[in-house]
């Protein structure tokens, strides 16, 4: 797998199939798996799934995710694709010295190699999807929006992740400053000659480099070539790649992993007002505004007193932060587009991970990939395998259903499964639970606040002679 820190197998412990393990790293990464179903007809054309992977751009692997069941149960070709990470993947400089978004640029070679060679496996390289979870799905959104990958995918699924998402992309050369330092300083290098002095550095110099820096995102880079135009102006102005997309959230997106990564306190116990504050202002990743934090605390936590109802609200409150309102923009713009476009929100937590968190956990980061893999049908040995109760084998081929149904006609639907409708004018998604259940306007209250009333209470702070901040 490409160069990164070791969080992943400290991440991944007791997670799932313990005896997976991990393959090595090297700088030499740039490899793709490919599953095909054992009795394929030498000339079919199969409809061609591509996951890229997730892990904040820095950590994660190819290797993590076995598409056999999802292809021999839905008879199409899967890949999975591996891309730079981290300070080789994602570095850029306010000099263009390095001009960033490298992993983005494997992931548009890795597309182009699947249209030049995936015939060979039985792929049809005009009917390619993409599909991603967390930063797997920032690069999906991403993917959409670039001029480098028009022609080379057809529809795209966005799992818990969209370019919207706060802190993932700088559009401004002043937004690489605060990463070009750090990165400067924990190398050792001079910032006049960065990419030579890294370039220059062995292996195990760039890992110990990684292990410093940990999770600490490097932001994709509005470089004009791969992004020509900020993210909100290509949305506005509706430069998309013009397919079919399916996009959602989990229910709790904060719920375990995430908040076990960054230490907040009262995760067990409950929150007071005081300490659910305190945790907004040192969130590292995806924090808000400090200057929007007592609006969040008066819309999400109101009057109520409870430290566990706190709890909760909060966690609901940074899930909509970093999660739900991202992907919800991205919805709402290609449904404006003109673009067929299905919303979801997954609601099961597996019952395999019930003895390793907490009670209140619902369907955190993540859950939604033991199912979509076919985890209750994998092999020892693999990561998204475990067992599972006879209706969560029954939501796993469901779900892989529903999206291999997209992967070949753009429309999930078919018959004996729950209607999915498209997100049009009234908002229609899918709760996906152990019975699917089709609803209209998610979270639509919150949209509201955050798209429309709390900028307006921020603006207003601005002409009341506050500094102004953009949100």
């Amino acid at each position: 797998m490409c160069l990164q820190e070791d969080l992943m197998s400290e991440m991944l412990e007791g997670y799932y199939q313990s005896s997976f393990k991990l393959p090595r790293c090297s700088e030499n990464c740039l490899y793709l798996n490919v599953f095909t179903p054992a009795k394929r007809d030498p000339k079919s054309k199969l409809p061609v799934m591509t996951f890229i992977h997730g892990g904040a751009l820095v950590i994660g692997s190819a290797s993590m995710f076995d598409g056999s069941a999802l292809s021999a149960l839905e008879n199409v070709v899967a890949v999975s694709i591996q891309y730079r990470l981290g300070i080789l993947g994602f570095l850029s400089t306010t000099d263009n010295q390095l001009s960033g978004n490298y992993g983005l640029k494997d992931q548009v070679a890795a597309l182009q190699w699947i249209q030049e060679n995936i015939a060979a496996f039985g792929g049809d390289p005009s009917s390619v999807t993409i599909f991603g979870e967390s930063a797997g799905a920032i690069s999906v959104s991403a993917l959409v929006l670039s001029p480098l990958s028009k022609g080379l995918f057809h529809r795209a699924i966005a799992q818990s992740g969209a370019i919207t998402m706060p802190d993932f992309v700088a559009s401004k050369s002043e937004d690489l400053i605060h990463h070009q330092d750090v990165v400067a300083k924990i190398s050792g290098c001079d910032l006049a000659s960065i990419a030579d002095c890294l370039k220059k550095k062995s292996e195990e110099e760039i890992m110990v480099i990684a292990k410093a820096m940990g999770m600490l995102p490097l932001p994709v880079h509005v470089d004009g070539v791969f992004l020509p135009k900020p993210v909100e102006e290509m949305l506005a102005d509706k430069e998309i790649n013009k397919v079919p997309f399916i996009i959602g959230m989990n229910n709790q997106e904060f719920g375990w992993l995430a908040p076990s990564s960054f230490n907040l306190t009262g995760m067990m116990e409950g929150m007071t007002r005081e300490t659910a504050t305190s945790n907004l202002q040192n969130l590292p990743l995806m924090g808000p505004n400090p200057k929007a934090i007592p609006f969040l605390i008066d819309e999400y936590l109101g009057d109520i007193d409870d430290p566990v109802e706190i709890r909760d609200r909060f966690l609901d409150l940074c899930g909509d932060t970093a999660f739900v309102i991202p992907a919800l923009r991205i919805a709402k713009h290609h449904r404006d587009a003109g673009l067929p476009v299905y919303v979801y929100e997954y609601q099961h937590p597996p019952s395999l991970l019930a003895h390793l968190r907490a009670d209140y956990v619902k369907a955190d980061h993540g859950d939604e990939l033991f199912f979509v893999f076919g985890g209750p049908f994998l092999r020892d040995g693999v990561l998204y395998a475990g067992p599972a109760t006879d209706a969560e084998k029954a939501l796993s081929r469901n779900m892989m259903r529903y999206w291999a149904n997209f992967a070949r006609t753009g429309d999930p639907n078919c018959p004996g499964l729950t209607t999915w409708p498209p997100y049009g004018e009234e908002e229609h998604y899918l709760g996906i639970n152990l019975k699917q259940k089709a609803s209209s306007k998610l979270k639509e209250e919150k949209f509201k606040f955050w798209t429309e009333i709390l900028p307006e209470k921020i603006r207003s702070l601005a002409e009341d002679g506050s500094d102004h901040t953009e949100l």
